[in-house]
């Protein structure tokens, strides 16, 4: 299962429907009811960020991932952003991984090109015969 975020712009959210899986989208609004996550998912994310790198990940994810049993099914982390940032690029993903432990699995910039969605489909494939 796909689990992500998308800002009004929908750059994330038109990325997650062509991979045309599973998936639960996020509150924009941090303030609303989070969902609890019962099953192995990976998150996608992008990145918002200030010009230090503060910000990166949306508080919406930080809500899901402060609950430890949403923390424990996340098994590897997609990030987007916008290459103009440089180093920034794609942030959030290095910060969730690092702090939740997991692998980052891909990168992509806005909402990807088709490119990307099909290696992402054949990622996910392989990731979940290896990680159920």
């Amino acid at each position: 299962m796909i689990v992500y975020y998308s800002s009004a712009s929908g750059n994330t959210q038109r990325f997650v429907e062509r991979l045309e899986v599973d998936s639960i989208r996020l509150p924009i609004n941090a303030d609303e009811p989070m969902p609890i996550l019962d099953q192995p998912y990976v998150l996608v994310c992008p990145t918002y960020a200030d010009g230090e790198g503060r910000g990166a990940v949306p508080k919406s994810v930080i809500k899901v991932l402060n609950h430890a049993e949403n923390r424990a099914h996340l098994k590897g982390v997609i990030a987007s952003g916008n290459r103009n940032f440089g180093e920034l690029f794609a942030q959030a993903g290095k910060i969730i991984a690092h702090k939740c432990q997991v692998p980052v699995l891909y990168r992509f910039e806005l909402s990807g090109t088709q490119h990307d969605v099909q290696a992402v489909q054949q990622g996910l494939e392989q990731f979940w015969k290896h990680h159920g």
